[in-house]
């Protein structure tokens, strides 16, 4: 089983110390984010668990709680982006998680260490040569400290448009985003960094520029120390490279607040459902009222389970 931590919301920066609770007991329960009435039980015990894949803003909670994962394979993916607090309202002074990504990757290692740029976002104030200057910057500084860096275009979801149009967003076309990746993709191969695209239609090999899967199966492969190949999540849209996982998140939980953030209905109900969140309880936020249906999740598992060895 390939645990996703999360898409949904920002676990490692907000419910760090539910997650670790979660792990001393051994199972977590998460509701279906189509019916709330059905939860699933999902054990996390190391043997269950073939890699846990982490997405966040700030990684800095856990930073000193690694040791808690030693039975366990996993990677990170910090998204650094550029913006202030216009866009991301919450997210602290990208020199801090700069100095914590670096820390990370030193505990882990830079091939565990994943940099999300995205989504990339055009205004009269975050021009496209704003990004290019900015991206520049953040990759002479994390050179070394990570291998791979992912960046994506800025999606108009229905959820998201009134953000957008609010600070004059820019709906890129093929020729702008080609544009954007072709002097981004320069400034990654002078740092020696791999470019790679999320949930893009667009094909920018010719800049060197692959199609991601964040969810890796490669990447898993490698940190085990064992080939599998495991199949595509048919959750996720056509053109998500991502593998078959489960995501322990849950919406409308983020306190982050970014503008372009879908995960999200409204701020108010995210900063409501964070505040009534306890770390003790088997539900992320929430907690039981005793007429949802509750089934242990079916575990699919890759790999084989003779012998893996950490590194």
């Amino acid at each position: 089983m390939i645990l996703s931590v999360s898409r949904r919301t920002d676990i490692p920066a907000f419910y760090s110390e539910w997650f670790f609770n979660r792990l001393k007991a051994g199972y977590l329960l998460v509701r279906n984010p189509m019916n709330f009435k059905q939860v699933s039980r999902i054990p996390l015990n190391p043997s269950d668990v073939e890699c846990i894949v982490f997405w966040t803003k700030n990684p800095q909670k856990m930073l000193e709680r690694l040791d808690e994962l030693k039975d366990y394979n996993y990677y990170f993916q910090v998204t650094m982006t550029s913006y202030d607090k216009s866009i991301e309202a919450y997210v602290p002074p990208k020199k801090e998680i700069m100095e914590t990504f670096k820390r990370l990757s030193q505990k882990i290692g830079s091939e565990k260490t994943i940099w999300r740029y995205d989504p990339i976002i055009i205004t009269d104030k975050f021009s496209e040569e704003y990004h290019i200057k900015y991206f520049e910057k953040m990759a002479m500084n994390l050179s070394g400290y990570t291998e791979k860096c992912v960046i994506s275009f800025v999606d108009f979801y229905k959820k998201t448009g009134k953000n957008m149009n609010a600070i004059n967003a820019k709906k890129l076309t093929l020729e702008d985003m080609r544009r954007i990746a072709e002097q981004i993709s320069r400034i990654a191969q002078k740092y020696e960094i791999q470019l790679e695209t999320c949930s893009e239609i667009i094909d920018l090999e010719e800049f060197n520029i692959s199609h991601s899967k964040c969810i890796d199966d490669r990447l898993i492969s490698r940190i085990l120390g064992i080939e599998a190949t495991i199949p595509k999540d048919t959750n996720q849209r056509e053109e998500c490279g991502c593998v078959k996982s489960i995501d322990v998140g849950i919406y409308n939980t983020c306190p982050h607040l970014c503008k372009y953030c879908y995960a999200n209905t409204s701020s108010e109900s995210a900063m409501k459902n964070y505040e009534n969140h306890c770390p003790n309880s088997e539900l992320l936020f929430g907690e039981l009222h005793g007429d949802e249906t509750i089934y242990d999740r079916k575990i699919d598992r890759y790999f084989d389970h003779v012998q893996i060895e950490l590194i």
